[in-house]
């Protein structure tokens, strides 16, 4: 996969942030070498946020966002700053960027309190550096202040530099599935080829367990789940580990020995984004559905739904067969989370690969917050067809806690 190919959940997201004709646009292009964002004299040229999936040296691959004029004013203008704050929640790098001729006011002191509240790292850049008094630079020395210009393109070197050192490099990360098998393993992939599954791709999370398995120097063999049995009689070997799309969770469960370990995409990539205990501990709230509670089923994409689709029409099916209860169904895709969860009684979404951990990170606190059990497609599944258990058992701090919960 090469940087241009890079999944925009693992990109570092880089906001830009500030009022209106302070130069964020200005900035940005000067950052990126390219004409981004369309800048111009006349206050609130950028309305929407402007995202850019690039590379960015010494980072890597970026998702550069310009965003709209924080001191917006009118209906459009609050809407405006709706979206601004909602990039908050994916932001992993803010760039402040202040007017070096104004300094910073209330616009930008709130701005500064936000990133401050959500434990944003943050830089605040003062543009127009070229037309700045010197005795106006007095701020020059603090390590996450630097002074810049956009039009003559000075210190925006080091202004790269400066964004690389903020960004957190966690080599200790968990990849998807490397950490659970060894060398010259055996990891069978159960992916359905039906009316639902993308032409001629594989999904997102089947790429990158089959990219992490080769990584882990392990070997892959992928196939439909009415093949897996007559595979596993023919095969000299046990296999390490079978993975499966959780559509098809109870056949390929029915399949596999139990001596065989199992689990799915949607459960590898909760661990990875972060909010597999969660899910896990959230899905037994299906138990005590009720008749005329609300489900949210949320997606982090957008895609054309199909007659069976999974989250739309597969988990709600199941949801009522295994309750027996008369449920109400909502669902959001892409962006349009809620920020109020208060009308549902769960939150089940996606395995979050198209969303960076700290968006998926915030929905999972929001739900938190607001006492709103949260889980995930796998999970769910998993738990509504009495595989959890088995699904978890490669992860045993995990399994122990379940099955303690459970004699509780």
């Amino acid at each position: 996969m090469g940087l241009n190919d890079t999944p925009s959940g693992e990109r570092i997201h880089i906001g830009f942030f500030g009022r209106r004709n302070a130069g964020k646009s200005s900035v940005v292009n000067a950052i990126t070498g390219q004409e981004l964002a369309v800048v111009s004299d006349t206050k609130g040229t950028t309305t929407d946020p402007v995202y850019k999936a690039m590379e960015l040296l010494p980072l890597g691959p970026v998702m550069i966002i310009d965003t709209p004029g924080f001191d917006d004013v009118g209906n459009l203008g609050e809407l405006r700053i709706k979206k601004t704050k909602q990039i908050l929640n994916r932001t992993d790098v803010a760039i402040l960027i202040v007017d070096g001729l104004k300094g910073i006011q209330e616009c930008e002191e709130e701005l500064l309190s936000i990133f401050r509240e959500k434990e944003i790292p943050y830089l605040i850049v003062y543009n127009k550096e070229d037309i700045l008094p010197e005795e106006k630079k007095t701020k020059k020395t603090e390590e996450n202040v630097l002074y810049v210009s956009a039009l003559k393109k000075t210190h925006i070197e080091e202004l790269k530099e400066k964004i690389s050192h903020l960004v957190k490099t966690d080599n200790g990360k968990l990849s998807l599935v490397g950490d659970l098998i060894h060398p010259s393993d055996l990891v069978i992939l159960v992916i359905p080829i039906d009316k639902a599954a993308p032409k001629g791709r594989l999904i997102l999370p089947q790429q990158q367990v089959i990219r992490d398995v080769l990584e882990a120097d392990g070997a892959a063999i992928c196939v439909k789940e009415h093949e897996l049995r007559e595979l596993l009689c023919r095969l000299g070997t046990k296999p390490a580990l079978v993975i499966t799309d959780s559509q098809v969770f109870a056949k390929v469960s029915a399949d596999v020995p139990e001596e065989i370990p199992l689990t799915s995409f949607s459960i590898l990539m909760a661990r990875y984004k972060g909010f597999l205990e969660e899910a896990v501990l959230g899905a037994a709230a299906i138990e005590n559905l009720k008749d005329g509670d609300c489900i949210l089923i949320a997606e982090g994409c957008t895609h054309h739904r199909q007659c069976d689709d999974i989250g739309s029409v597969k988990i709600p099916r199941w949801l009522r067969n295994y309750t027996g209860r008369n449920l109400r169904i909502e669902t959001s895709s892409g962006r349009g989370f809620p920020e109020d969860l208060s009308p549902f009684s769960l939150v089940i979404h996606c395995g979050g690969c198209m969303l960076n951990e700290r968006e998926i990170r915030y929905r999972m606190k929001c739900a938190k917050d607001q006492n709103i059990p949260f889980t995930n497609y796998g999970t769910a599944i998993a738990y509504m067809q009495g595989i959890l258990e088995r699904s978890i058992r490669i992860f045993p701090y995990l399994f122990e806690e379940l099955c303690d919960r459970e004699r509780r």
